[in-house]
């Protein structure tokens, strides 16, 4: 059981209900990562706005952003964002072997170069908030800088919430995201 309320649609603030009715016009499911943010009326527009954002509308390729997901949910172990993103990972390229094997990455052959550079970042980045030129360069010879900064917004988006949802001990919803369109709705998707 979560450590707060999860707030639902009839108890919530009038600018949280509009924010829901929003949501479930829009295609997606009132979630429980909305209900723990919507104890913060203030906040959680812009925090679901930022998240929907790092899905929707940037020029990291989901198959990336995905891994960078799972790679930050083993590291915090965040079953919440595990169970999550699992379905959207798969559909998005991931293979379940490398799902399996994503805690010990860099033990394994599963990955390509350009991922085993990305998760390399994701370490480093998520462990030590700094990373060396030599895991910069190998990140950069995949990925441009607006794409460099998308996957660094990523790491920072998805570890944070992880420090939402493992001390509040947040369940995890009983019927988990199937798509992008299920986390998001319906808008424009660009790389989904």
């Amino acid at each position: 059981m979560a450590r707060v309320k999860l707030i639902q649609k009839d108890q919530a603030a009038p600018e949280i209900k509009e924010l829901f009715q929003q949501i479930e016009d829009n295609g997606a499911r009132i979630m429980n990562f909305y209900r723990v943010v919507a104890n913060s009326p203030g906040v959680a527009r812009s925090a679901i706005k930022l998240g929907n954002s790092l899905i929707s509308r940037t020029e990291l390729s989901p198959k990336l952003r995905e891994l960078t997901i799972m790679r930050i949910a083993k590291l915090c172990d965040c079953e919440y964002e595990w169970v999550q993103h699992t379905p959207v990972a798969l559909q998005s390229g991931l293979t379940q072997a490398q799902l399996d094997v994503i805690g010990s990455w860099n033990e394994s052959d599963a990955f390509s170069q350009e991922e085993r550079a990305i998760l390399s970042y994701v370490d480093e980045v998520a462990k030590n908030v700094s990373v060396t030129d030599e895991t910069f360069h190998a990140v950069r010879r995949y990925l441009d800088e607006r794409q460099i900064v998308e996957l660094t917004l990523a790491i920072g988006w998805w570890g944070m919430l992880a420090r939402l949802f493992v001390p509040l001990e947040v369940e995890v919803d009983e019927q988990s995201a199937s798509s992008t369109c299920d986390l998001v709705g319906r808008r424009d998707i660009r790389k989904s």
